[in-house]
């Protein structure tokens, strides 16, 4: 169990998520080509957090799905990490920051 002396990781990130790999992959693409991640997100994200430039705040982890909170807990900050699969498609994530509190 948690006790009040235990830590608690928590993350911020921001994500793009599309229906498919290949349009996930050509945005990717762009990305690495110098387009604006957030500008990307407002376009093309079809997650209410697109309209905040894929902005998801931060969050605990195991707030999110499996699959999004491995790539937001292991992978490397400030580099787009994907396409990632989930339930609810396919992600583009940018984890901004990372901490144990």
């Amino acid at each position: 169990m948690f006790g009040w002396g235990g830590k608690r990781k928590t993350a911020s990130a921001r994500h793009i998520l599309v229906k498919d790999r290949e349009q996930c992959e050509a945005l990717k693409a762009e990305i690495e080509q110098g387009a604006d991640f957030a500008e990307l997100a407002k376009q093309h994200s079809s997650c209410p957090s697109g309209k905040k430039g894929g902005d998801l705040g931060t969050f605990r982890e195991r707030q999110m799905v499996k699959e999004f909170n491995d790539v937001v807990f292991t992978g490397e900050l400030h580099k787009v990490h994907g396409p990632v699969k989930t339930q609810f498609g396919y992600h583009l994530i940018e984890i901004t920051s990372r901490s144990d509190m």
